[in-house]
């Protein structure tokens, strides 16, 4: 069992815990995940780490109520706890790698839109931890839905915040004001950007016409988080990949954005499910691509 020691809501229907998990604290890096279980018979869900203690053996976790399982979660309380938290999953984000000179070579911009801001303050915080400054724009809806904002001021070189409805900091989507940013004279040599996935999408299209190279994550479309039910299936620069055993991060500039998030749709239903499999084939699971999935 995974305690939790702390437990909240950030925002209408965004929660976080701090869940008592010593050994995926331990090894976790910026841009992995989490799948927790609230009993041996829940629906598993794979969650971003948003952060992480490796000396009280805790992490940070932030999701947002999409469905009967996070209904669940969200009734958890302080000192419930959760059935199972495997991890860490996922490959660690690319900067992980990089030595901290090379990095504070670049000039990094992080993109966060709604929930999306959770994945991207441990990555954030990472870089401040060696001296690495960058620039950060979050977004919401409005502000009331706005998360995280003191926590990632702390660890931003700067942090602009903007609302679609104008109720708070810039006016807009963060597309703008990365547009924006870069009339203002910005120079950036690589973003990150993390959030819906439509928000990603036209990210992406502004930053491939800027000549900005682009990262993203493709959590939001995970569903078992193994590589075996074939939900997170994504063409990347032509070549099938699963979001949760090859990413969850990629080359923004080559995912297929429209075909992931039309079959996103499709998988929603079982005849959805039975019609992807059968035209999918061998492919339409990831890990060994015979495991035989959810049949």
């Amino acid at each position: 069992m995974y305690k939790i020691l702390e437990a909240k809501e950030l925002a209408a229907n965004i929660f976080l815990m701090v869940v008592e998990a010593k050994r995926v604290a331990k090894g976790c890096q910026p841009g992995q995940f989490v799948i927790v279980r609230t009993d041996e018979e829940a629906e598993r869900i794979p969650l971003t780490i948003c952060d992480y203690d490796r000396e009280k053996g805790t992490i940070t976790i932030v999701f947002q109520i999409v469905g009967a399982g996070t209904q669940i979660m969200a009734a958890l309380k302080e000192g419930d706890a959760f059935h199972d938290v495997a991890g860490p999953l996922g490959c660690p984000s690319e900067f992980v790698s990089e030595a901290p000179e090379a990095l504070k070579e670049k000039k990094m911009l992080f993109v966060a839109g709604g929930v999306g801001t959770a994945p991207v303050y441990p990555q954030v915080k990472w870089l401040h931890e060696r001296g690495i400054h960058v620039d950060v724009v979050v977004g919401a809806k409005n502000k009331e839905l706005l998360i995280l904002e003191e926590e990632m001021k702390a660890v931003a070189g700067n942090l602009y915040v903007t609302t679609d409805d104008g109720s708070y900091g810039r006016s807009g989507m963060v597309t703008q004001t990365v547009s924006d940013l870069v009339k203002e004279g910005k120079h950036y040599d690589v973003c990150v950007a993390i959030g819906p996935m439509i928000m990603m999408k036209f990210v992406c299209k502004l930053t491939k016409e800027l000549g900005l190279p682009t990262i993203v994550s493709l959590n939001p479309i995970m569903v078992d988080g193994t590589g075996m039910c074939g939900a997170c299936r994504v063409t990347v620069g032509g070549k099938v990949k699963f979001a949760c055993v090859d990413g969850p991060e990629f080359d923004g500039h080559q995912v297929n954005f429209d075909e992931a998030m039309q079959r996103q749709q499709i998988y929603k239903t079982a005849e959805g499910r039975a019609f992807l499999r059968a035209k999918e084939g061998d492919t339409h699971h990831g890990g060994c691509g015979n495991c035989g999935g959810d049949q």
